[in-house]
Protein backbone atom coordinates (compact mmCIF):
# COMPACT_ATOMS: atom_id res chain seq x y z
CA UNK A 1 0.00 0.00 0.00
CA UNK A 2 1.01 4.17 -0.41
CA UNK A 3 1.74 6.33 2.23
CA UNK A 4 -1.73 7.35 2.28
CA UNK A 5 -3.59 3.97 2.49
CA UNK A 6 -0.91 3.15 5.43
CA UNK A 7 -1.87 6.61 7.06
CA UNK A 8 -5.58 5.45 7.03
CA UNK A 9 -4.56 2.37 9.56
CA UNK A 10 -3.81 5.16 12.38
CA UNK A 11 -5.35 6.39 15.09
CA UNK A 12 -3.11 9.46 15.84
CA UNK A 13 -3.73 9.54 19.54
CA UNK A 14 -3.22 12.41 22.41
CA UNK A 15 -4.14 11.26 25.82
CA UNK A 16 -1.82 12.82 28.33
CA UNK A 17 -3.88 14.06 30.94
CA UNK A 18 -2.33 17.64 31.02
CA UNK A 19 -2.98 18.19 27.39
CA UNK A 20 -4.73 21.51 27.03
CA UNK A 21 -6.90 22.98 23.53
CA UNK A 22 -4.03 24.03 21.54
CA UNK A 23 -2.13 20.44 21.63
CA UNK A 24 -6.13 19.12 20.58
CA UNK A 25 -5.89 21.71 17.61
CA UNK A 26 -2.36 20.64 16.66
CA UNK A 27 -2.82 16.84 16.82
CA UNK A 28 -6.26 17.24 14.99
CA UNK A 29 -4.16 19.61 12.21
CA UNK A 30 -1.27 16.54 11.89
CA UNK A 31 -4.24 14.26 11.55
CA UNK A 32 -5.60 16.14 8.57
CA UNK A 33 -2.43 16.66 6.75
CA UNK A 34 -1.23 13.04 7.24
CA UNK A 35 -4.74 11.61 6.41
CA UNK A 36 -4.77 9.46 9.64
CA UNK A 37 -8.41 7.64 9.92
CA UNK A 38 -9.15 9.81 13.34
CA UNK A 39 -7.61 11.56 16.16
CA UNK A 40 -8.15 10.04 19.17
CA UNK A 41 -8.31 12.49 22.74
CA UNK A 42 -10.48 12.14 26.15
CA UNK A 43 -14.03 12.80 25.74
CA UNK A 44 -14.09 16.22 27.26
CA UNK A 45 -12.28 17.40 24.40
CA UNK A 46 -14.97 15.86 21.32
CA UNK A 47 -16.68 19.25 20.39
CA UNK A 48 -13.27 20.72 20.04
CA UNK A 49 -11.62 18.03 18.04
CA UNK A 50 -14.68 17.66 15.31
CA UNK A 51 -15.15 21.43 14.91
CA UNK A 52 -11.56 21.38 13.75
CA UNK A 53 -11.79 18.38 11.61
CA UNK A 54 -14.77 19.20 10.17
CA UNK A 55 -15.73 17.06 6.44
CA UNK A 56 -11.53 16.22 6.23
CA UNK A 57 -12.67 12.73 6.57
CA UNK A 58 -10.63 12.05 9.59
CA UNK A 59 -12.96 10.81 12.48
CA UNK A 60 -13.21 11.89 15.89
CA UNK A 61 -12.30 9.45 18.10
CA UNK A 62 -12.90 9.83 21.91
CA UNK A 63 -11.91 7.23 24.85
CA UNK A 64 -13.56 6.26 27.46
CA UNK A 65 -14.03 4.65 31.19
CA UNK A 66 -9.92 5.36 30.74
CA UNK A 67 -7.56 4.38 31.22
CA UNK A 68 -8.75 1.88 34.04
CA UNK A 69 -12.03 0.48 33.12
CA UNK A 70 -13.47 0.09 36.48
CA UNK A 71 -16.34 2.96 36.87
CA UNK A 72 -19.78 2.67 37.12
CA UNK A 73 -21.31 0.89 34.42
CA UNK A 74 -23.95 3.94 34.06
CA UNK A 75 -20.81 6.07 34.54
CA UNK A 76 -18.96 4.55 31.05
CA UNK A 77 -22.63 4.61 29.00
CA UNK A 78 -22.71 8.30 30.05
CA UNK A 79 -19.18 9.43 29.01
CA UNK A 80 -20.24 7.03 25.66
CA UNK A 81 -23.30 9.05 24.92
CA UNK A 82 -21.60 12.28 25.71
CA UNK A 83 -18.92 11.92 23.39
CA UNK A 84 -21.04 10.80 20.78
CA UNK A 85 -23.37 13.65 21.52
CA UNK A 86 -20.62 15.95 21.06
CA UNK A 87 -19.57 14.95 17.59
CA UNK A 88 -17.59 11.70 18.20
CA UNK A 89 -17.50 9.03 15.52
CA UNK A 90 -15.45 6.26 17.25
CA UNK A 91 -15.25 5.30 20.76
CA UNK A 92 -12.61 3.89 21.95
CA UNK A 93 -13.79 2.39 25.74
CA UNK A 94 -11.75 0.37 28.23
CA UNK A 95 -13.37 -2.91 29.61
CA UNK A 96 -13.75 -3.70 33.02
CA UNK A 97 -11.30 -6.54 32.86
CA UNK A 98 -11.06 -6.25 36.70
CA UNK A 99 -14.55 -7.91 36.36
CA UNK A 100 -13.22 -10.20 33.42
CA UNK A 101 -10.67 -11.78 36.10
CA UNK A 102 -13.22 -12.42 38.47
CA UNK A 103 -15.36 -14.09 36.40
CA UNK A 104 -18.31 -11.79 36.23
CA UNK A 105 -19.25 -12.42 32.51
CA UNK A 106 -22.91 -11.29 32.48
CA UNK A 107 -21.78 -7.65 33.78
CA UNK A 108 -19.26 -7.21 31.70
CA UNK A 109 -21.60 -8.23 28.65
CA UNK A 110 -24.39 -5.87 29.87
CA UNK A 111 -21.75 -2.85 29.94
CA UNK A 112 -20.51 -3.50 26.81
CA UNK A 113 -23.56 -4.11 24.77
CA UNK A 114 -25.05 -0.49 26.72
CA UNK A 115 -21.83 1.47 25.54
CA UNK A 116 -22.80 0.18 21.77
CA UNK A 117 -25.93 0.75 22.55
CA UNK A 118 -25.69 4.30 23.39
CA UNK A 119 -22.91 4.91 20.71
CA UNK A 120 -25.69 5.12 17.93
CA UNK A 121 -23.99 3.48 15.15
CA UNK A 122 -20.57 5.18 15.88
CA UNK A 123 -17.60 2.51 15.38
CA UNK A 124 -16.73 1.12 19.11
CA UNK A 125 -13.35 -0.08 20.13
CA UNK A 126 -12.89 -1.98 23.50
CA UNK A 127 -9.69 -1.75 24.93
CA UNK A 128 -9.49 -5.31 27.09
CA UNK A 129 -5.49 -4.43 28.51
CA UNK A 130 -4.20 -7.32 27.10
CA UNK A 131 -0.76 -7.05 29.79
CA UNK A 132 -2.87 -7.83 33.15
CA UNK A 133 -4.60 -10.94 31.08
CA UNK A 134 -4.06 -14.56 30.53
CA UNK A 135 -4.26 -15.84 26.92
CA UNK A 136 -7.37 -17.44 27.64
CA UNK A 137 -8.87 -14.20 29.06
CA UNK A 138 -7.69 -12.81 25.70
CA UNK A 139 -9.36 -14.73 24.17
CA UNK A 140 -12.60 -14.67 25.92
CA UNK A 141 -12.26 -10.93 26.23
CA UNK A 142 -12.12 -10.81 22.87
CA UNK A 143 -15.41 -13.29 21.64
CA UNK A 144 -17.41 -11.07 24.12
CA UNK A 145 -16.07 -7.58 22.50
CA UNK A 146 -17.43 -9.64 19.31
CA UNK A 147 -20.55 -10.74 20.52
CA UNK A 148 -21.48 -7.47 21.91
CA UNK A 149 -21.52 -5.62 18.72
CA UNK A 150 -18.41 -3.49 18.95
CA UNK A 151 -16.26 -3.12 16.07
CA UNK A 152 -13.13 -3.83 17.56
CA UNK A 153 -10.89 -5.05 20.02
CA UNK A 154 -8.17 -2.85 21.32
CA UNK A 155 -4.94 -4.56 23.46
CA UNK A 156 -4.14 -1.44 25.79
CA UNK A 157 -4.37 1.69 26.70
CA UNK A 158 -0.53 2.66 26.63
CA UNK A 159 -1.18 3.16 30.76
CA UNK A 160 -0.26 -1.10 31.60
CA UNK A 161 2.81 -1.91 32.03
CA UNK A 162 3.34 -3.16 28.71
CA UNK A 163 1.72 -2.27 25.49
CA UNK A 164 0.84 -4.39 22.54
CA UNK A 165 2.75 -7.14 21.22
CA UNK A 166 2.98 -9.00 17.90
CA UNK A 167 1.89 -12.21 19.52
CA UNK A 168 -1.65 -10.74 21.33
CA UNK A 169 -2.37 -9.63 17.68
CA UNK A 170 -1.77 -12.96 16.08
CA UNK A 171 -4.00 -14.77 18.99
CA UNK A 172 -6.96 -12.67 18.67
CA UNK A 173 -6.98 -12.94 15.17
CA UNK A 174 -6.90 -17.12 14.99
CA UNK A 175 -9.17 -17.70 17.68
CA UNK A 176 -11.50 -15.03 17.31
CA UNK A 177 -12.17 -14.99 13.28
CA UNK A 178 -14.19 -11.83 11.90
CA UNK A 179 -13.19 -9.18 14.83
CA UNK A 180 -11.27 -6.62 13.90
CA UNK A 181 -8.13 -5.57 15.83
CA UNK A 182 -6.23 -2.08 16.85
CA UNK A 183 -2.88 -2.85 17.82
CA UNK A 184 -1.65 -0.09 20.73
CA UNK A 185 0.98 1.27 23.58
CA UNK A 186 4.55 1.60 22.52
CA UNK A 187 3.75 1.57 18.68
CA UNK A 188 6.43 4.04 17.81
CA UNK A 189 8.16 3.50 14.49
CA UNK A 190 6.88 2.48 10.92
CA UNK A 191 8.53 -0.82 10.81
CA UNK A 192 6.51 -1.50 14.49
CA UNK A 193 3.43 -0.26 13.13
CA UNK A 194 3.96 -2.88 9.87
CA UNK A 195 5.01 -5.49 12.03
CA UNK A 196 1.03 -5.33 13.59
CA UNK A 197 -0.48 -4.30 10.59
CA UNK A 198 1.32 -7.97 9.08
CA UNK A 199 0.60 -9.85 12.09
CA UNK A 200 -3.90 -9.21 11.58
CA UNK A 201 -4.28 -5.72 12.85
CA UNK A 202 -6.16 -3.22 11.13
CA UNK A 203 -6.16 -0.45 13.04
CA UNK A 204 -2.69 1.25 15.61
CA UNK A 205 -2.60 3.65 17.78
CA UNK A 206 -0.10 5.71 18.19
CA UNK A 207 0.44 9.24 19.55
CA UNK A 208 3.74 9.03 17.12
CA UNK A 209 2.10 8.76 14.16
CA UNK A 210 4.15 11.52 12.09
CA UNK A 211 7.26 9.79 13.42
CA UNK A 212 5.59 6.78 12.26
CA UNK A 213 4.85 8.30 8.88
CA UNK A 214 8.45 10.09 8.25
CA UNK A 215 9.51 6.58 8.59
CA UNK A 216 7.15 4.49 5.83
CA UNK A 217 9.27 3.16 3.22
Amino acid sequence: MNAREFARHIDHTLLRPDATDKDVLLLCDEAVEYGFASACVASCWAGLAKKRLGDTGVNTCCVVGFPFGSGASYAKSSEAWAAVDAGADEIDVVMNFGYLKTGLIEEVKRELSSVVAVAQGATVKVIVETCYLTDEEKVLAARLVKGSGANFVKTSTGYGPKGATVEDVRLIAREVPGIKIKASGGIRTFDDAKKFLDAGASRIGASSGPAIMKGFH
